[in-house]
C-alpha cells in the first residue's frame, strides 16, 4: 500500500480526480466557454485558471452560468474517467468517503463507473456545502457524515490545496504519491 493508515484514525477521506480516477476534462477549453462568459460582464480573464474565473464570477453575479460550464464538463469527463492505481488499494476496514473540488455528480458518476460507489458512505463536492477546497468545510462535512471526528481522520490527496484543507479541518493527510501534482 502506497498510503499507510495511522493506528489513531477512525475513517478515511479521499480526494477523487488524481488520487482514485483521472477525469477525462479539457480544462482550456472549459476555460475558453468561461473567459467568454466573463468577457461579456467586463471582466479581464487574462491569467486566471478555471477556480480564480469562478472566483470572479461570483463577485459578478454569473457564478451559476460558470459553475453550470464546469460541473458539465466534469460530469462528461467522469463518464470518460479511468481508474487509477491506487483504487485498488483504498482502506475498506474503515468508514471512508470522498471530498473533491468536482461536483458532486461527477463525483458519483466517475464512482459508479469504476465500481467505488458501494464503498463511499459519504461524497461531499465543490456544490454539496457553501464552500469548495481548500476551504475546510467540505473536508468536515465528510468527517461529520463518516461519524468521525477530524483529529482521527486521514484525508488523503495528490494536490497542495488538498494538503492545505487537511491542514485547516485539522485532519491528518497523505499524499498518494511522492508530492503535490496541482493544485
Amino acid at each position: 500500500m502506497t498510503v499507510t493508515v495511522p493506528d489513531d484514525v477512525e475513517a478515511v477521506v479521499y480526494d477523487l480526480d488524481g488520487t482514485l480516477v483521472r477525469l477525462t476534462v479539457d480544462w482550456q477549453a472549459v476555460e475558453a466557454d468561461i473567459a467568454e462568459v466573463l468577457q461579456t460582464e467586463d471582466v479581464d480573464p487574462a491569467g486566471l485558471d478555471a477556480w480564480a474565473m469562478l472566483d470572479a464570477a461570483e463577485g459578478v453575479g454569473v457564478e451559476s452560468e460558470v459553475e453550470s460550464l464546469i460541473a458539465a464538463a466534469e460530469r462528461d469527463g467522469a463518464h470518460e474517467s479511468r481508474r487509477l492505481a491506487f483504487a485498488d488499494e483504498i482502506e475498506t476496514r474503515l468508514p471512508i468517503g470522498v471530498c473533491s473540488l468536482n461536483c458532486e455528480e461527477a463525483c458519483r458518476i466517475a464512482l459508479a463507473k469504476h465500481d467505488l460507489d458501494g464503498v463511499m458512505q459519504s461524497v461531499v463536492g465543490r456544490d454539496s456545502v457553501p464552500e469548495r477546497k481548500p476551504a475546510p468545510e467540505p473536508l468536515l462535512a465528510a468527517v461529520e457524515e463518516l461519524g468521525a471526528t477530524p483529529e482521527h481522520t486521514l484525508f488523503v490527496g495528490d494536490s497542495a490545496g488538498d494538503e492545505e484543507a487537511a491542514e485547516r479541518a485539522g485532519t491528518q493527510f497523505s499524499y498518494v504519491g511522492d508530492g503535490p501534482t496541482s493544485y
